[in-house]
């Protein structure tokens, strides 16, 4: 078997052995390497690529956030905003309308940690006043130049993900040297961004940005070198649930009949030592991150 070689640090200060051990959201403690954490979608939008339309609504949205915790998530994460390829962006004052009546409704009935999926920090901002306790930016804090300032600010936990463009133009930016490393360099700048803006390492995570400005091929090679993008230190977030790099090896172009194939990917994504997984089918995932781990995590 071949086994890529690491990427190489770069002068880069941090390296895997650095890792935070733990993350606090709330009143929940994540501890990096005893298992899998689940983050379950919760898209407050008419038109994501998946679910759109399900939970647009603050008394669907509620209600399928009652499911996923029942099922076993550990973290929400809201978006108002659609990032399929090819959304129309909505403007700040729709995303605030659609996510913070529900982020507050969670919170009066939970304390489960909730990340409020947005690369606006007007949205950010607010989401944290009624209760979000993590920033998923898809565009690794680089869209609005206060994102990372913000984030510094709130004193609260960030994914920095990767993508190139925006969602109506990312999958015509996919030419790369080498995804991989192009990949892990683009996050290094985005990490480097972050500790100028006064955000605490301990409070990072990365995200690979599977689907996002990636050919097929591209997740595939990701997804296989994974273990690579732990060299930089740091916590890793996949979301590869339902993408359609699966549908194109199953045949099924309806995402929701994507599941077992989403579980494979999940598998892998655990074997090469990822921390949490953002899945749409909660109980599916928290079964086979269950299995998984007990395989794979000493």
């Amino acid at each position: 078997m071949i086994v890529p070689a690491p990427i190489p640090d770069r002068d880069h200060p941090l390296d895997a052995t650095s890792r935070s051990s733990a993350l606090q959201l709330g009143h929940h403690r994540l501890v990096w390497g005893t298992r899998t954490y689940i983050m379950g979608i919760l898209n407050v939008t008419p038109d994501s690529f998946s679910d759109g339309g399900e939970c647009d609504r603050v008394d669907t949205a509620i209600a399928r956030a009652r499911e996923m915790i029942a099922a076993g998530a550990d973290i929400l994460d809201l978006g108002g905003q659609s990032t399929r390829p090819g959304a129309e962006e909505v403007g700040v004052e729709i995303e605030c309308d659609r996510v913070i009546p529900v982020i507050t409704a969670i919170r009066a009935e939970s304390d489960i940690p909730i990340s409020i999926d947005t690369y606006h920090s007007t949205v950010a901002r607010a989401a944290i006043a009624a209760g979000a306790n993590l920033v998923n930016d898809v565009t690794g804090g680089q869209s609005d130049t206060a994102m990372l300032p913000t984030i510094a600010e709130l004193g609260v936990a960030a994914c920095l993900m990767h993508m190139r463009g925006t969602p109506k133009t990312m999958q015509s930016l996919t030419q790369y040297d080498d995804v991989v490393a192009d990949v892990a360099d683009a996050l290094r700048q985005c990490l480097d961004h972050a500790h100028q803006a006064g955000i605490d390492r301990d409070r990072l995570i990365l995200d690979p940005g599977i689907g996002f400005a990636k050919t097929h091929e591209q997740n595939i090679a990701l997804l296989r070198r994974l273990s690579e993008l732990r060299q930089l230190g740091y916590p890793l977030l996949l979301g590869v649930s339902r993408k359609s790099f699966i549908g194109t090896v199953l045949d099924r172009p309806d995402p929701k009949q994507r599941v077992w194939g989403t579980g494979a990917a999940c598998s892998a994504c655990i074997a090469a030592g990822a921390d949490i997984l953002r899945v749409h089918d909660v109980a599916e995932m928290r079964d086979i991150s269950r299995v998984a781990d007990a395989i794979y995590r000493d």
